[in-house]
């Protein structure tokens, strides 16, 4: 018996809540809250009759702390999920401290405004002393751990895919397939095909803002930074096929560097067709990624807020994507003193997520880890106070769900290796 709030209606929030509905003995009752409470209300109507889990819905600004403390206390969730935008991290950790709930989201908080010159000048200085250049890093709520042991509350972040799940794998693989890991390689393959010139398969601005920024990688206790799209590389993806993939910067990397601390090199490949590139090397020149205002008659807008309003909203893109998906991660290291190589991963079909949860795989593959490591929160499977990643917990009742639920994992011990 659960009460969990949910914030947030978008794509992702789209595929969670219908997987909670389906473990309704476990999310006996779910509130839906979104800025937008019409969106709310219209996946609630379409849920109706179709679970035993009661729901309500709830209008809430996620960027005011005041607004979100109010709705916990009005409806006194044990959990709150938080499939909002990670901008919103940051007061929704807040909120939940000043009324005593557990935590958890699926991406690591980022600015909405980098140009604001306080975040700036803090950005700045983990610039040179970390060595990567990216928006998003976990510093800012690795900053909770003591508060959140102080008051006996877990936050669990980046609980979706990658990062979420590909930090299972690497949890599992060092619990069972070796001794010492010495290498990491997490490939993110979308086989997918929408038809559109150009989309993004989730929120526009953090998906370009990601995929724009210079690519690094973790070697030999420190950070490597590398100009965006310069390592590529190709991969023969089961039930997909050869891809180009190109190297980035990812979450993960950072915290699996500090959780794994013997792993010589962390790297995270993602893969990208050239109409997808073009596309966004022309937005990029002509300003449309930035995230300064500019002044257009008479008023101010900003450039990617703008080139969001006019791209496909990935919510809508389940119904007419097709293909398949593969996420994944390849290990070398050693067990019982003999090298060895595993890779375990998921593939996903994009037209059986729409037939389950009238969403793409892209989603499917975020939501569905979000519903289950809520559901491990939940169960006092995951229950350490304190601020933590995934791979921080015993990934087997976890891989367990996932693959109850709709991700099953598939293993190799041969794997081809990425050079």
């Amino acid at each position: 018996m659960s009460k969990v709030l949910v914030i947030g209606c978008g794509g992702v929030a789209n595929v969670a809540i219908r997987k909670c509905c389906q473990v309704s003995e476990v999310f006996t009752e779910l509130c839906i809250a979104s800025r937008t409470k019409s969106k709310c209300d219209a996946l609630a109507a379409a849920l109706k009759g179709k679970t035993a889990t009661k729901l309500t819905t709830a209008q809430v600004d996620a960027d005011k702390v005041e607004e979100v403390i109010a709705l916990i206390k009005a409806y006194q969730p044990d959990l709150v999920m938080n499939i909002a935008l990670p901008y919103q991290d940051l007061t929704i950790m807040d909120a939940c401290l000043a009324c005593g709930v557990n935590y958890m989201d699926t991406a690591n908080y980022e600015p909405e405004d980098t140009e604001d010159p306080a975040w700036r000048a803090i950005y700045e200085k983990r610039c040179k002393e970390a060595g990567f250049s990216a928006y998003f890093d976990y510093s800012w709520q690795w900053a909770y751990r003591k508060k959140f042991e102080d008051a006996g509350l877990t936050a669990l972040l980046g609980c979706g895919f990658d990062p979420g799940v590909t930090q299972a794998y690497c949890a599992y693989a060092k619990k069972h397939e070796f001794d010492e890991i010495d290498t990491i390689d997490i490939l993110d393959c979308n086989g997918g095909d929408h038809g559109y010139a150009f989309a993004t398969n989730f929120n526009p601005e953090v998906n370009l803002r990601e995929v724009s920024a210079p690519g690094s990688y973790w070697e030999n206790g420190h950070w490597v930074e590398i100009p965006a799209m310069s390592v590529k590389r190709e991969y023969d993806f089961d039930k997909v096929g050869r891809k180009d993939m190109y190297l980035l910067h990812h979450e993960e990397i950072e915290s699996l560097a500090a959780n794994i601390p013997e792993a010589k090199r962390i790297r995270f490949f993602m893969t990208f067709g050239q109409s997808y590139l073009d596309h966004m090397r022309c937005l990029e020149d002509v300003g449309m990624l930035s995230t300064a205002p500019v002044l257009f008659e008479g008023r101010e807008i900003v450039p990617i807020k703008f080139l969001k309003a006019l791209l496909p909203d990935p919510a809508s893109l389940g119904p007419r994507t097709h293909g398949k998906t593969n996420i994944g991660c390849i290990f070398t290291g050693r067990k019982d003193g003999q090298d060895k190589t595993y890779y375990i991963y998921n593939v996903c079909d994009h037209q059986e997520c729409y037939k389950e949860v009238e969403s793409q795989a892209v989603s499917y593959t975020t939501g569905v880890p979000a519903m289950c490591g809520a559901l491990m929160l939940l169960t006092g499977q995951w229950t350490t106070p304190g601020v933590h990643t995934v791979e921080e917990f015993d990934p087997d009742p976890f891989l367990d769900a996932l693959d109850k639920y709709g991700l099953p994992r598939s293993e190799s011990h041969a794997p081809a290796l990425v050079d």
